[in-house]
């Protein structure tokens, strides 16, 4: 059986859209759990965490800073046939103050941690979906502001740039969902769906050429 990471923040974890008391999807609702079931004789092995970021330390929520957390899953986890990393939308907050080409930066030290463990054409980097134009307002979440809806949306080409320089494959995930109005930060139902159909087709050339 192949063990594939699923490394991300809360769009990976399964986070409802518009809960306030961290409701999650169903394992078989969430695309680690739809890609599961789709891909013969493979292991998701699912590590999502609410507001994770790359490389940032979030001082009203600790232990929150990918970098930290890599070493220790990969260490664990290991042998891996492939893996997944899919995290930024969290480095797009106010709190941090930046752009995205710190953001990029960021994701760089991930990879650098990944590539020690898994070949650099095993590897799957996604940018995340875009933040909507309200996620800022204080009935949806305040900890992003006007800044962060538009570096959400930069992150696209950074990271494309990013998987052609270290030798990745690449997926866009806003290519293929949204976040959902409830909130206009998080996958809902039909968006972990369509998300789980493109990395399906992108892992499996991976996985299979």
């Amino acid at each position: 059986m192949k063990s594939i990471l699923a490394f991300g923040d809360s769009n990976t974890w399964g986070y409802v859209p518009g809960t306030k008391t961290h409701e999650r999807f169903p394992y078989e609702k969430r695309w680690t759990g739809i890609l599961e079931t789709r891909l013969s004789d493979c292991r998701i092995i699912e590590e999502g965490l609410c507001g994770r970021t790359t490389v940032f330390e979030d001082a009203l929520r600790p232990g929150r800073r990918g970098l930290d957390s890599l070493p220790r899953i990969l260490e664990t986890e290991q042998p891996l046939d492939a893996a997944i990393i899919m995290l930024g939308t969290n480095d797009c907050k106010r709190l941090f103050g930046a752009n995205e080409y710190i953001i990029g930066k960021g994701m760089e030290r991930c990879l650098d941690e990944l590539v020690r463990f898994v070949p650099a054409e095993k590897i799957l980097l996604i940018s995340p979906i875009h933040l909507g134009d309200d996620v800022w307002h204080p009935e949806k979440d305040p900890e992003f502001c006007e800044e962060s809806v538009r570096v959400s949306r930069t992150l696209k080409d950074v990271y494309a740039n990013i998987a052609q320089r270290w030798g990745v494959n690449f997926l866009a995930a806003s290519d293929y969902a949204k976040a959902d109005a409830a909130d206009d930060e998080h996958l809902n139902e039909e968006g972990h769906l369509q998300l789980a159909d493109a990395i399906y087709r992108g892992i499996s050339q991976i996985i299979w050429g």
